[in-house]
């Protein structure tokens, strides 16, 4: 193409291709960004042109290590030619026919430029949030969630409200759930230790982990509470709030070629909120085989507590001076740091790393004697050196050492059978505990009934209770659980009104909420005496 062809009809060249990111990775990308941050600030203050000395002025205000003029002026050239500036002349302080031939600008950000700058921050502040468990947004959703169980409960519904509120809902829900992924990426960077001053993290861990207990606190609680909100809503008609969001959200929907258009606005934003409103039985309501996110969050907040006392110990193991490995590596390069000179630094690698002589090829006295007479260099080719007399039996065999017989096989019965009565007597332990248990709440009963547990059956109940427990969800009455291999099978009712239940035994006295419990045999024949049986993990605490 010609240069005639790149004129256009008013004769001026054809708008070249815009790059308003190609500062971001030039050579003086740092200094880029910063001028651009100066047409960014000045945007903020409604201030739309800077002049050269004006942008150098915010450099130096902004900096530690100011540029030139001239810098600066080639700066915002190369920013025009990709797109992210627009120069206009400067005749305001033209006072002699000079200042009027010298070129002078005024610049200021282009709609790309602008674009580009709101990205490179945005880009910014994601990359630096760290987030954080926010649990004020708890209540906020909780409030909020009480606000529509009122208008799903009225008589007729406030569109206006409702549309505001769910709005609000959808709004904290997300800052939560961003803001609590982000936050638990940076506490495992900060538990990896990427960067990390030990003092530093020391002094922050306990704040961190009484953040993060306070957090598991309020989210258990509000949590439940949150969980029961939903199911109330979900009883009373939250689908008839959906359908009033839904038509105040297409109500000013422009129309088009289309008659139904309305109706198609309706039904996309009738599925958006229906979308919205699963994603909150996600977050806070278990399913078959699917726990909530608000279940898995608060799991990964409990386990980061143990994973950063671990790092807390490894810290205080190596400012103690126990050895591990990155301790000896460092100490060693310190040490290669220090060595006065290269034999130094070989014979502290040859120490460090056992980079000896091959050690079948040994040698006598005598051999030392002739070596030491005669020293051989390291550079000499071994079919040059004189050589070295090694033991017949080591060219033939290949060891110094005559080989014998093996060694006696150890016969170990004695330690099997100690094994086998071990497992014998633990089996008889937990079938005893078993029957102890089942003799006292075999038939359904209640807590304060059971009396007195020896120890083992203690422990096999409350390992029950546990798994009973654990299971329980908001607005049950009645939760059964099974152990693990399904032998036995506990089901524990609530009861209206009911006091506190005592259960003594040698180690003390338990103290619970009054429930109906029923425990029973769901396996098959247990094993005669002298049999062993298999130990299950949610029995296992009986032994």
């Amino acid at each position: 193409m010609t240069a005639e062809e790149e004129l256009d009809s008013a004769g001026e060249p054809a708008e070249q291709a815009l790059r308003p990111f190609a500062h971001v990775h030039a050579a003086n990308a740092h200094l880029y960004r910063r001028v651009m941050g100066a047409f960014a600030t000045a945007k903020r203050r409604f201030t739309i042109h800077l002049r050269p000395e004006d942008v150098l002025d915010h450099l130096t205000a902004t900096g530690d290590d100011p540029p030139d003029q001239g810098v600066v002026v080639d700066a915002l050239t190369k920013l025009e030619e990709w797109g992210n500036l627009r120069a206009d002349p400067d005749t305001s302080r033209v006072t002699t026919v000079e200042d009027f031939h010298r070129a002078r600008y005024l610049y200021q950000m282009t709609r790309e430029g602008a674009a580009a700058e709101a990205a490179l921050t945005a880009y910014d502040e994601a990359l630096g949030r760290r987030g954080a468990l926010q649990r004020v947004a708890l209540s906020d959703i909780a409030a909020q969630l009480r606000s529509l169980l009122a208008l799903a409960r009225a008589a007729e519904s406030d569109e206006a409200v409702a549309y505001l509120t769910f709005e609000s809902l959808a709004t904290r829900f997300d800052e939560l759930a961003d803001n609590a992924q982000s936050f638990m990426a940076s506490l495992q960077r900060t538990i990896d230790l990427h960067d990390a001053e030990i003092e530093a993290f020391l002094a922050y861990k306990d704040r961190l982990i009484d953040y993060l207990e306070q957090f598991i606190k309020d989210l258990v609680s509000t949590g439940a509470e949150i969980a029961n909100l939903i199911q109330q809503l979900d009883e009373a008609g939250v689908g008839r709030l959906l359908d009033d969001v839904a038509h105040r959200a297409g109500r000013d929907i422009a129309p088009d070629e289309t008659e139904d258009f309305a109706e198609r606005e309706f039904a996309r934003q009738r599925l958006l909120w229906a979308e919205r409103w699963a994603g909150f039985h996600d977050w806070f309501l278990n399913s078959p085989g699917h726990p909530s996110q608000s279940s898995l969050l608060r799991t990964q907040a409990r386990a980061a507590i143990p994973r950063l006392l671990r790092v807390v110990s490894v810290l205080n193991d190596r400012r103690t001076g126990r050895s591990d490995r990155s301790a000896d590596f460092h100490a060693l390069a310190v040490w290669f740091a220090e060595a006065p000179d290269e034999e130094a630094i070989h014979r502290l690698w040859r120490a460090a790393f056992g980079l000896q002589s091959s050690r079948h090829l040994t040698v006598d006295a005598d051999t030392l004697e002739a070596r030491d007479a005669a020293p051989v260099a390291a550079s000499v080719s071994w079919t040059a050196a004189p050589p070295i007399e090694i033991s017949p039996r080591l060219r033939q065999t290949g060891h110094y050492e005559r080989r014998g017989k093996p060694n006696r096989v150890i016969d170990r019965s004695e330690q099997r059978r100690f094994l086998a009565e071990r497992a014998a007597r633990e089996a008889a332990q937990t079938a005893t505990a078993r029957d102890a248990l089942l003799a006292k709440v075999g038939q359904r009963a209640h807590l304060s009934d059971v009396g007195r547990l020896d120890p083992h059956a203690f422990r096999l109940f409350l390992g029950l209770l546990g798994a009973a427990l654990a299971a329980k969800t908001p607005g049950r009455s009645e939760v059964e659980a099974t152990t693990s291999d399904g032998s036995l099978t506990i089901t524990l009712t609530e009861v209206d009104g009911a006091g506190t239940a005592e259960i003594r035994t040698d180690a003390g006295v338990f103290r619970g909420p009054d429930h109906l419990v029923h425990v029973i045999e769901t396996r098959g024949r247990r094993p005669a005496a002298g049999e062993t049986e298999t130990r299950e993990p949610a029995v296992e605490a009986a032994r």
